[in-house]
């Protein structure tokens, strides 16, 4: 058998630059996304690696104004949002299956096929992730408002109590951020989120690995640094700031909706939610600026506290999450190989070791194989 070299997606492949990938940590797995693919890669307890790719359109495509700055930044984050339900969706149809198996009263032989996963399961995942949403906003912008609202009513002050001025957003501002530190901490406590937390850094490495040209082997990605100026976790971060400064300029101008104070104050908590379209505009071209401009000594000590905040969110992987990453990149940078190439199916992938899925790859002319 064909020796498949060092060389998964070997330098040749990034003449032209790097192409931009990003990706999620998902249970026992990654997502992948590049310009035009989307893969997901997931471990099965008995070490089979189940893969699903799929051509990626964005709705740039569509419509094409919305790359314009300050409109991409709240469209990537629409859809990061939809890619994370769809990858979270597999992965925890992954489990429930791996859980079916080895559930009592079944053995592997037994001639039952596993349930497919079923729409209420779907709903059910949807269902959590809204219910998530409303708690983060329940925790990261309605709490710290009214905490800040009740500090200036209880001591008197009355920038603090008005909800507009700038101390107010400050205050506010020095609020979320402790709570997000926080509620990081307190999770990455967790046995299962440090297990996410690992792939989140095996994301980070393999990223890494590709952006400098090396070839995706475990071996080279393994060197590179866990903390990457892209991470959503560094971009959470900047949008808590750029959220102080958007809120100070518009606030001031805001008038009062009502007599009773706790409802006014209401009224300004949920302006917020349209004023984090702008917000995240803002924010991802900060990000851009970070990524353009790596070396610029500004730049860096804007990123360097959300690099700080991924020592919470990620982990040093070992190699078997380091393998899912790589196979979940490869996919997708297979996919921008062979534009033209079918999509896939609805069945994913399923190889026994990540060995295997090298050979599969090099033998379908994705990587360059030796003689």
């Amino acid at each position: 058998m064909s020796k498949i070299r060092s060389a998964l997606l070997a330098p040749w492949l990034m003449a032209q630059g790097p192409m931009s990938v990003g990706g999620q940590a998902i249970l026992e797995g990654i997502m992948m996304r590049s310009p035009h693919s989307l893969a997901i890669a997931v471990r099965r307890p008995n070490g089979d690696i189940v893969v699903k790719e799929d051509a990626w359109v964005s709705v740039w495509e569509r419509a094409r104004f919305l790359r314009k700055p300050l409109l991409r930044g709240a469209v990537v984050l629409f859809e990061s949002l939809h890619n994370g339900v769809k990858a979270l969706s597999f992965s925890a149809n992954e489990a429930a299956k791996a859980l079916e198996e080895t559930s009592p009263g079944r053995t592997p032989d037994d001639g039952k096929a596993p349930a497919p996963p079923s729409k209420a399961a779907d709903a059910a995942i949807l269902g959590t992730i809204i219910v998530s949403g409303l708690f983060g906003f329940a925790l990261f912008a309605a709490l710290p408002h009214f905490l800040t609202w009740l500090a200036g009513t209880v001591t008197g002050n009355a920038s603090l109590a008005s909800g507009k001025d700038l101390s107010f957003q400050l205050v506010d501002g020095v609020i979320k951020i402790a709570l997000l530190l926080g509620y990081l901490y307190a999770i990455s406590r967790l046995k299962d989120i440090q297990r996410v937390f690992q792939y989140h850094g095996a994301e980070h490495k393999s990223i890494y690995c590709y952006e400098a040209g090396q070839a995706l082997t475990v071996a080279n990605a393994r060197t590179f640094t866990r903390l990457h100026p892209r991470c959503g976790t560094s971009f959470l971060l900047i949008t808590f700031v750029v959220s102080v400064l958007l809120f100070s300029a518009v606030f001031p101008l805001l008038p009062t909706f009502s007599s009773i104070k706790a409802v006014n104050q209401l009224i300004y908590v949920f302006i917020k939610i349209p004023l984090m379209f702008p917000v995240a505009g803002i924010a991802y071209e900060a990000t851009r600026l970070s990524v353009r401009f790596p070396t610029n000594p500004l730049v860096r000590a804007l990123t360097w506290p959300g690099l700080m905040l991924q020592h919470i969110t990620t982990r040093e992987p070992d190699d078997s999450q380091l393998e899912i990453a790589l196979v979940a990149l490869q996919k997708t940078l297979w996919r921008e190989e062979h534009l033209d190439a079918k999509s896939g199916s609805d069945e994913p992938e399923v190889f026994d070791s990540y060995g295997r899925f090298t050979e599969q790859m090099g033998e379908f002319g994705a990587l360059p194989v030796a003689a």
